[in-house]
């Protein structure tokens, strides 16, 4: 019959293969051929084979022309089955190799339902679409005294309040020390830079690299250098320039930054993690500003420098430490101030220094050192930095080496500690620091990052213990000789082994006698290195203040359907296929 859909069915028996023709409009069959497939016909196996396809359209309505009980016996009404076993074990096999109505009326009502959908969609007006806005990159170099690192940041195009909600995307640190130690050679400063510009341009898409504003700030090494020797410190931030004007980013500059600067920026980190300035609202499905969170201030201890930023109380009446910014259109007025040399590593060179001009013999005990390590200087060496040099006689005396041998005796090592503050320049006054610096009253809590956290990190001191219980963990560390600190801890490097309990030390008399906390608002302190899972330091404060300068981008518009009326169709598309595959399996399975 022309147009008629049809079928072809296999049907098997022990000594027969039949092909039959099955037409699907009126469901009758046809056969198309019979094979004998053994030599031996055993009419009464025949007569079983029939007697079994009996039992399965027993009932059947009689107006079904059944050609071949064989094939058409599988049929009921419009449906059938694909595949069948009648008595598997006398091995009656029943297939049917197509059966395509069904099939056909489902892709019909698919076609239908699409096409409706298309209509209604452009039926619908169209109009003015938002794309999702773009992401920014920006690239800060943080070259510290003693390492360098790189931080790539993001934030979304079309800012909040003028400002970028910013994240952290790469971090990389620099191979070799700080950028200051190449004073004598400062093509190797710019080429120390390299394997992390590599990095970050793997990092950052290629269509927005040459937007990418790249910067290098550099902190209180390079301000020695620049002390010592200006031109120096030039030429190592010339080379390093250069390195980055070879990479297709948008390089600003490379200069050293103050300490005030360094501190404010530190300070801004830690708030916009902690969610301080910004915060996500799923409710209003936005950034808003918590209004409730409190503002912490920033502890950080470098290796030459020591920075203290917070809110006071009451009003900043020196208004040189006071530092102003605006982020996501509020304002804010912090103290801050950064005291060079007085880093973990130069306040411990402070500390040799000390020891060994309190005597003219060539031997010297130094109560910081563990038992049993001893090392011996020259007195040459406290001529190398500003530091130290600031305190040694002109004309400086003939060199002379001298050797420590340590004591490990904690209280000793406070009292030698404190000798390289200038207490008495404070006099009897309230709002002053150490060596006659202003400083409000410490308020609210800190967040103590950096070396803070590195040495009470490795002491395990940052879990908000008391100060009592800080005190004896590090004069027990103190106790421990050498020996037994090579052996406990066999994968630290030694010259750390042998300084955490001298920079142990020094942080409680940097934080209880020159910054003034007390045991009361020790809890305030948090030793901590992350937050949000993004590193604390200034070059995160930097690009957030950076992105107030850096216009923001218009979306981009396209013609097009709103998401909801999208959403809506991929709806009804979704529900069209699960009720298609639905009606599938139901045919199927009856």
């Amino acid at each position: 019959m022309p147009g008629s859909i049809r079928g072809v069915l296999l049907w098997r028996s022990n000594s027969f293969l039949g092909i039959m023709m099955v037409n699907v409009d009126d469901w009758t069959c046809e056969p198309l051929s019979t094979h004998l497939v053994s030599a031996e016909r055993d009419q009464e196996l025949e007569q079983q084979r029939r007697l079994q396809l009996e039992r399965v359209i027993k009932g059947f309505p009689r107006s079904l022309q059944l050609d071949t009980p064989a094939v058409c016996g599988r049929l009921r009404k419009e449906k059938t089955r694909f595949s069948a076993l009648l008595r598997k074990d006398e091995g009656y096999i029943l297939e049917m190799a197509v059966a395509l109505k069904h099939l056909t009326y489902a892709i019909l009502v698919a076609v239908v339902v699409f096409s409706s959908i298309a209509l209604i969609l452009s039926l619908v007006r169209i109009s003015n679409v938002f794309l999702p806005p773009k992401n920014k990159y920006g690239m800060v170099f943080d070259a510290g005294s003693s390492h360098t690192s790189l931080f790539i940041y993001q934030w979304e195009s079309d800012k909040e309040n003028n400002t970028g909600v910013v994240s952290q995307t790469l971090s990389c640190d620099v191979e070799g020390p700080g950028i200051s130690s190449y004073a004598n050679d400062p093509p190797k400063a710019g080429e120390s830079l390299r394997k992390c510009l590599d990095e970050a341009m793997k990092t950052i898409p290629a269509e927005r690299q040459s937007e990418v504003p790249a910067y290098l700030g550099a902190t209180a090494g390079m301000r020695l250098l620049r002390q010592k020797n200006k031109l120096a410190a030039d030429q190592v931030l010339n080379e390093v320039a250069k390195t980055m004007q070879q990479y297709p980013v948008n390089f600003r500059g490379a200069r050293i930054i103050t300490g005030e600067e360094e501190g404010a920026y530190g300070w801004i980190t830690v708030n916009y993690l902690l969610d301080s300035f910004i915060k996500y609202a799923p409710k209003q499905r936005d950034w808003i500003h918590p209004h409730s969170a409190k503002i912490l201030g920033a502890l950080d201890l470098g290796g030459a420098s020591a920075q203290i930023s917070f809110i006071p109380s009451d009003s900043i009446t020196d208004t040189t430490k006071a530092y102003k910014f605006s982020l996501y259109g509020f304002g804010y007025t912090i103290y801050t101030h950064s005291y060079l040399c007085y880093g973990q590593n130069e306040a411990l060179k402070q500390v040799v220094q000390k020891l060994i001009k309190d005597t003219s013999a060539k031997n010297a005990s130094h109560p910081c050192y563990p038992k049993g390590y001893e090392t011996t200087i020259s007195t040459a060496s406290f001529l190398v930095s500003p530091c130290t040099a600031a305190h040694e006689s002109f004309p400086p005396e003939a060199p002379r080496n001298v050797t420590l041998f340590g004591t490990g005796n904690a209280t000793e090592c406070l009292r030698v500690v404190r000798q390289i503050f200038n207490f008495s320049a404070c006099g009897q006054g309230q709002t002053c620091g150490f060596n006659g610096v202003y400083q409000p009253p410490v308020n609210g809590q800190f967040f103590a990052f950096s070396a803070f956290y590195y040495t009470f990190s490795f002491l395990n001191l940052t879990s908000g213990q008391s100060l009592a219980t800080v005190t004896n963990t590090i004069q027990e560390f103190c106790a421990r000789n050498w020996t037994y600190l090579l052996s406990s801890y066999p994968k630290e490097r030694e010259n750390w082994l042998r300084d955490y309990c001298g920079n142990a030390n020094y942080i409680l008399v940097l934080l209880l006698d020159a910054y003034k906390f007390s045991e009361t608002n020790w809890k305030n302190i948090m030793f901590q290195m992350k937050a949000a899972n993004t590193d604390i330091g200034w070059t995160l404060g930097y690009m957030l203040n950076l992105t107030n300068m850096i216009p923001a981008e218009t979306m981009e518009q396209v013609k097009g359907h709103s998401q909801d009326t999208w959403i809506a169709a991929i709806f009804f598309i979704i529900l069209t296929l699960a009720i298609c595959i639905v009606a599938l399996a139901i045919f199927f399975c009856s």
